[in-house]
């Protein structure tokens, strides 16, 4: 695999001078304007070459993205290519090689920044170390240090000059990271305040590096689920011009502007490129444009909206990623009468929820189980109709998280259930297995009807639960299970799970919502919903 990927690394190196080479443009006259173009993604999760998505089929993906830059850098003189986070976990062909044809692929087109995402966490350091070696870009994030001090990113910020004006962009990784990261990688870490920081890079970028623009590429979340967020750092930091987000998979039609500062973010898995057009006169920015170009969308192979070329050079490094994964992982172990879709995961019950927790509490029936419980945001893909195969449940269930069985108190599952209410929306809001039942009411923000084998709570007893290693540690803040009176790991993946309750079933599976979780919804206010 090491000599694959220096043989491709090789290549890639090779390709990028035909593929990057721009040449720099003159310096502007006094009181001319000077456009820069931006081009952005967020949250691509390992989506290096065109994937099915629905009902478009090979849409996305890198290979088509280098086109839009080259067509770009054709058209302007200053073109930016930046990356807002979270190219980690997604679909086989980048988890298998730890995001190497991603890495490749940012290569080729010439990147010139990524900041890191909250995923770019879930691996251990060292593969981080592995990717940012690889990267002929930075990786930027101003607030994440080891606890010595250090910058676990290449840089907390760059500066780039177009035609003499002076652009300045600082990384920004969310916070919550302490949260939803992997508590074994984290622990080691410090996340500093995003706004704190983000004052100290505005006074560095203007008053010492002397620059004209400030970009904040950040990976905070735009939705107001998420504190700060894009927009509290807009509210509470002057002096930054644009704010490129990530994290939320937003898909805006137009910026969002907050305090004078436009937001933007462009949708996920790079199916969408977002495309700023700043305009600077005289020091200070005069003007500005944006919109979201998709890639290669269509219904059944009928376009929608503009379609690109996949790059002759790009798409063949890209491919062999995906022909090798093919090989490995094309086995079929059951059908799909229905797709089960997993877009509601982080809201409400869904059935690719029920199959994944199912699955896990039939591989631990023997250690007593009372029901088993997985966070919404590890199931990561729809479990498409038809054959299922070992790539399907692969793009499903990416994580390496094992099935662990806990022991916890009565109180404790109470908590757990006081802590839920909390977690609509958020990656942490659970799916459950056969065994438990239960109500949100997000108008008294009170978990209400929860019943355990068909029983309510009872504080003294001791219940068995079965989770993913990833939470059983405290991830996703489900810190009440470090509480737990026994911890049994079976060091049996997930996936493997899944794997396994698919093959004894012996049966299509087809997708039920099973009611396990109600959702008593809180009163809309007039004005709230933008």
């Amino acid at each position: 695999m090491k000599r694959f990927a220096l043989v491709l690394a090789v290549i890639a190196a090779v390709f990028a001078v035909g593929c990057v080479s721009q040449p720099a443009a003159p310096a502007a006259q006094a009181g001319a304007e000077v456009k820069i173009a931006i081009l952005h993604v967020n949250d691509t999760h390992g989506h290096p070459i065109a994937f099915n998505n629905g009902n478009a089929t090979e849409t996305g993906g890198l290979p088509a993205m280098a086109m839009l830059v080259g067509q770009t850098r054709a058209l302007f003189d200053n073109v930016l290519v930046l990356d807002a986070g979270d190219f980690n976990t997604g679909l086989s062909e980048s988890n298998f090689f730890k995001a190497e044809p991603d890495l490749i692929g940012r290569n080729m087109i010439g990147f010139d920044a990524v900041t890191l995402g909250n995923h770019e966490f879930d691996n251990e350091l060292s593969v981080l170390e592995a990717q940012k070696a690889l990267a002929e870009f930075p990786m930027l994030a101003a607030n994440v240090k080891t606890k010595s001090g250090a910058y676990v990113a290449d840089k907390p910020y760059i500066v780039k000059e177009f035609q003499g004006v002076k652009v300045g962009i600082f990384g920004l990784t969310t916070k919550e990271t302490e949260i939803v990261g992997n508590p074994a990688i984290v622990k080691d870490l410090v996340f500093v305040d995003e706004v704190t920081t983000a004052i100290e890079m505005v006074t560095q970028l203007r008053e010492v590096e002397k620059v004209q623009v400030v970009i904040a590429l950040v990976h905070l979340g735009f939705d107001d689920v998420y504190f700060p967020g894009s927009k509290g750092l807009a509210m509470a930091v002057d002096g930054i011009d644009l704010i490129i987000d990530g994290h939320s998979h937003t898909n805006m039609k137009e910026a969002f502007v907050v305090n004078d500062t436009p937001i933007v973010q462009a949708n996920q898995w790079g199916l969408t490129v977002g495309k700023a057009i700043l305009t600077v006169k005289d020091g200070k920015v005069a003007g500005f444009e944006w919109e979201p170009v998709t890639i290669n969308n269509n219904n059944k192979g009928a376009p929608v909206g503009p379609q690109f070329d996949q790059h002759p050079l790009v798409q063949p490094v890209l491919s062999n990623y995906r022909d090798k994964v093919e090989g490995l992982l094309k086995e079929k172990i059951g059908t799909a009468a229905e797709t089960f879709p997993n877009k509601d995961s982080r809201k409400t019950e869904t059935a690719i929820g029920n199959l994944v927790t199912d699955a896990m509490k039939a591989l631990t029936v023997a250690q007593g189980v009372d029901f088993a419980i997985n966070n919404g945001g590890g199931i990561r893909a729809d479990l498409p109709a038809g054959d299922v195969t070992l790539k399907s449940v692969f793009t499903v269930l990416p994580f390496d998280n094992s099935v662990t069985v806990l022991k916890l108190k009565g109180t404790d599952i109470q908590a757990l259930f006081d802590f839920i209410v909390t977690t609509p929306g958020k990656g942490a809001f659970p799916q459950v297995s056969d065994g438990v039942s239960f109500t949100i009411n997000l108008v008294t923000n009170k978990a209400e009807n929860v019943l355990i084998g068909g029983k309510p709570i009872d504080p003294a007893k001791v219940y068995t639960i079965a989770t993913n290693s990833y939470m059983a540690t405290g991830g996703d803040g489900y810190v009440m299970f470090k509480n737990a009176l026994s911890f049994y790991e079976t060091s049996q993946f997930q996936r493997d799970a899944l794997i396994a309750y698919v093959r004894k079933l012996g049966k299509p599976l087809v997708p039920e919502i099973k009611g396990r979780i109600k959702i008593i919804a809180a009163p809309v206010v007039p004005g709230s919903e933008g």
